[in-house]
């Protein structure tokens, strides 16, 4: 898993009549004729398939990461309890493969809160009014967002800074690049002389029936 340090980059914000979305569950984010892979490239095709394809297929202009000012975005903002619904692992896949690492909103879902964390991607959550005042400033020129980890602080384009709580484990293990497989082989020494002492103690659990 690729570590998380430092982001700066512009932002998309996901609005619906001026409002952030609320509810935006893992069908939007990835509809179900995109799941028949386990491979994580190629995802970003799916990624809000029905928000920015029309009916017949064209590019919807008018959806957010379809602008030009969009392009390239790694920050997504949106409204309450993003990633509802089904606890499908390819929501935050499709998202890596948009490049999108950061997403801000009031609250998440819990799972793809914690899928989030397996796969890179820094879920951050701040209150309403500040998740807006934020969105307001995406979409102009030269919008760039800058988010450090180790430091838990957004700075805005209009140079304000604004602080972010985050687990003290899963920080760590995002700064580090440890998903849950490379937390364990992180304590591969702490394992092996755990191993070694109950060899030493409790020798009848190492007979063979």
């Amino acid at each position: 898993m690729k570590a998380f340090t430092t982001l700066t980059s512009t932002a998309a914000s996901l609005t619906d009549n001026g409002r952030l979305m609320a509810n935006v569950d893992t069908d939007m984010i990835i509809p179900k004729q995109f799941l028949k892979t386990t491979e994580r490239e190629g995802l970003s095709e799916g990624l809000f398939y029905e928000l920015k394809t029309k009916a017949d297929g064209s590019p919807n202009p008018d959806f957010v990461l379809n602008k030009p000012a969009a392009a390239g975005a790694g920050i997504l903002i949106a409204g309450e309890n993003f990633g509802c619904g089904s606890s499908r692992e390819h929501a935050p896949w499709a998202l890596l493969d948009q490049g999108i690492t950061c997403v801000i909103a009031p609250s998440f879902a819990d799972i793809f809160h914690n899928n989030c964390y397996k796969n890179g991607i820094l879920p951050i959550v701040l209150p309403v009014d500040v998740c807006e005042g934020l969105a307001a400033q995406t979409g102009g020129a030269n919008h760039r967002f800058t988010v450090d980890l180790a430091s838990q602080t957004i700075t805005t384009p209009d140079g304000q800074q604004i602080a972010f709580d985050v687990d003290n484990g899963r920080k760590a293990s995002l700064l580090e690049g440890l998903d849950e497989i490379g937390e364990t082989m992180h304590s591969a020494s702490a394992i092996e002389t755990y191993e070694s002492g109950r060899k030493l103690s409790m020798p009848w659990l190492e007979r063979q029936a």
